[in-house]
């Protein structure tokens, strides 16, 4: 099993429906919560901004701040 420690942020370029991995890594960051996503377990994402979100609850927070401004 793998440790903090091994785990490394991936760069990733959000397409639809899927990413292109530019760096290798485990993780990305909310853009919302600046929470760890697995990218196994990445759902939520927006092409337009290019950053990913932990789950729909997040991605509407982000599309309500974008929407106020």
């Amino acid at each position: 099993m793998f440790g903090l420690s091994d785990q490394n942020e991936a760069k990733i370029h959000y397409n639809t429906p899927d990413y292109i991995i530019i760096k290798a890594g485990n993780y990305v960051l909310c853009a919302v919560t600046q929470q760890r996503i697995l990218l196994e377990n990445l759902k939520y994402w927006s092409v337009e901004r290019q950053e990913a979100y932990t789950d729909g609850a997040a991605m509407m927070r982000r599309e309500q701040e974008f929407n106020k401004a």
